[in-house]
Order: structure tokens, then C-alpha cells, then sequence
């Protein structure tokens, strides 16, 4: 194997996922997202920007969905998140797309899927920067908060879920480009390190339902020594 490549166990159904350190690795973002996502039984899913694949592989443990359809637009990251789905025997439950997630209409209709859930580049562009694959992992040139909100609602059924984690500072944006598209918040908490500073927005939304939210309370991620902490491999939200 590449000496860039490293295969790591995700410590759940003896799932393992290959990083490739010279593209883009995964962060606790995408294990909180992981636990906070619920699909139910027979329900069809839809991830916009995979990555190396790790949060549809370790729905096919933690839920009971009956497909999860999964854009990549990066191509080396499509083929290595390809790789993973190999590697874990899961090509019947997961589909990959080596394309932007916006051009969805190009394989599927409007309102086919139960779920969406996205755990996107949500930093801010920023000029003259090289756009390389960790890059575009990074930073939100490809896909604007208002391209997200779009597309995740016209994929979704009337009454499907969506579930985001955002840069806590672009709350504000999230929100309002939910409520603009039809994706009323109904659960959310923020993630803060181990020295109070508050670092991610967690969102569950329902298409075309009741405005109420349901405000969950901080969850902590790190130590004070930065170091994260094991039960976020496990927690689940209700």
C-alpha cells in the first residue's frame, strides 16, 4: 500500500477505512455526524460530499438504511472512498457518484430520498489559494451554503430529514438558507473544545415541517489537553 495510505479501525462493527494523509483525512466532525444521523429501516439516503466515505460506511452499522447514495465531486477522493466501500464489503449498500451533488438530477428525481446528511467544506473561500484536494475539502468554492440547502431540498421527499454540521460562525447563514429552502429546524446543539471556545453547528431539519426547535446542550469534544474524547465513537442523540 501507498506509504501515504493508512488503514484505521473505526472501533464499530469492525469497520476499517483507508486515509490518505497527502489528500484529506477525516475529523471528529464526521463521527459526530455519524451518531447524530438516524435512518430508519428500508428508508433511502443521500450524502453530499463524501470524502474518503466514512460516514456512509459507518451509517451501514449504526442504522438500517436500504441504500445510501454518496456524492464526491474530488475525484481521488471518489476512488478512495470507492476503496473503503471494498474494503468493508459494502458495495450493495453504498453508491458512489464522482460528481458535484447539485447535478443530482442528472441520476435521480426530485424527492427520492428519505435522508440527507452533509458534513461540507464550510470554511470560507479564500483568494489566491492553490485549490487542492484538501483544499476543496476545506473551504466552500464548489458548494455555497445556499447550493447546500438547495439541493438537499430537492432531493428530499415532503416530511424527509436533513442533517448538517456547519462552522458554528456560519450559524446564522445555515439557518436562514434552511428556512429559505423549505428545511425547518427541529434539533440542534454546538460542539465546543476543552477550553469553552464553540466550534461546530449539529442540525436536524424536516422539509416542509412546523417551525420549533429542540436546542441540545453543548457537547464537549476535547480535554483540556485537546485530546478527544473516546465516548464520541459512541454517543447518540435523542
Amino acid at each position: 500500500m501507498d506509504k501515504t495510505n493508512q488503514i484505521e479501525d473505526l472501533q464499530c462493527g469492525g469497520l476499517k477505512i483507508i486515509q490518505n494523509k497527502a489528500l484529506y483525512t477525516f475529523t471528529s466532525d464526521s463521527v459526530i455526524l455519524a451518531n447524530f444521523v438516524k435512518i430508519k429501516r428500508g428508508e433511502q439516503a443521500l450524502e453530499i460530499g463524501a470524502g474518503c466515505g466514512v460516514i456512509s460506511i459507518l451509517l451501514t452499522a449504526k442504522t438500517n438504511a436500504a441504500k445510501i447514495v454518496a456524492f464526491e465531486m474530488q475525484q481521488p477522493m471518489a476512488e478512495l472512498a470507492q476503496k473503503n466501500i471494498k474494503l468493508n464489503k459494502l458495495e450493495e449498500k453504498i453508491e458512489i457518484i464522482c460528481d458535484k451533488a447539485q447535478n443530482y438530477k442528472k441520476y435521480f428525481k426530485e424527492g427520492e430520498f428519505d435522508v440527507v446528511f452533509s458534513n461540507p467544506p464550510y470554511m470560507k473561500s479564500v483568494d489566491g489559494e492553490e485549490r487542492t484536494t484538501r483544499y476543496l475539502s476545506r473551504h466552500d468554492d464548489c458548494l455555497k451554503i445556499g447550493e447546500l440547502c438547495d439541493t438537499a431540498s430537492r432531493a428530499l421527499k415532503f416530511g424527509g430529514r436533513v442533517y448538517f454540521v456547519y462552522g458554528a460562525d456560519r450559524s446564522c447563514e445555515l439557518i436562514s438558507e434552511m428556512i429559505k429552502h423549505k428545511l425547518e429546524p427541529k434539533t440542534m446543539f454546538y460542539t465546543e473544545n476543552g477550553k469553552g471556545k464553540v466550534v461546530l453547528v449539529v442540525i436536524e431539519a424536516v422539509k416542509g415541517g412546523k417551525s420549533g426547535v429542540k436546542v441540545l446542550p453543548n457537547l464537549v469534544t476535547n480535554d483540556k489537553n485537546g485530546d478527544y474524547y473516546e465516548r464520541l465513537q459512541t454517543r447518540n442523540f435523542m
